[in-house]
């Protein structure tokens, strides 16, 4: 079963200067962070920002070229967790017929954002990253790292600045 998640937020991680991109599930407080390259932070806070650059990024190509071929995003699934990476798919609807394709999990939230579709983890996908933070001993706890999450106000995340 797939649990519906939300951006809930766009911030870097003080220990890595990375970008994370926490997403909330949307019937609970369970938070779930991604940690995701620059770029794709930069794509996915254009967004979120509603910033109209002066010509299309990349996601925007991707997003124009599916519609001018009859295509629809319909969601995205983060389906896998193995060795530290997510995996997502696309799931799209082609004249009438439904396709699924391999995604990196920042690109298909920077295009579920333009396409404006929900975004999905799998339930084991959200199992699997409980146990890797339960395992973690070179940072917090789990259970601290999901009070801190849980606990962010929207002061605390901010706006993700490049």
């Amino acid at each position: 079963m797939d649990v519906e998640m939300r951006i809930r937020g766009l911030m870097m991680d003080p220990n890595t200067n990375m970008p994370i991109v926490v997403l909330k599930d949307v019937a609970s407080d369970i938070v779930l962070p991604i940690w995701v390259g620059i770029y794709e932070a930069n794509a996915i806070a254009i967004e979120i920002e509603k910033v109209a650059p002066p010509r299309p990024m990349t996601h925007d190509l991707l997003k124009n070229m599916m519609e001018s071929m009859n295509g629809s995003l319909e969601k995205i699934v983060i389906t896998e967790l193995r060795d530290d990476t997510f995996y997502s798919v696309l799931c799209m609807r082609q004249n009438g017929e439904q396709v699924a394709i391999d995604a990196r999990p920042s690109d298909a939230i920077a295009l579920a954002l333009r396409a404006d579709c929900p975004i999905y983890v799998a339930e084991p996908v959200m199992a699997l990253a409980r146990l890797n933070a339960n395992n973690a001993s070179d940072g917090p706890s789990s259970e601290q790292l999901r009070k801190w999450l849980e606990g962010l106000n929207d002061e605390d995340l901010g706006r993700y600045k490049m």
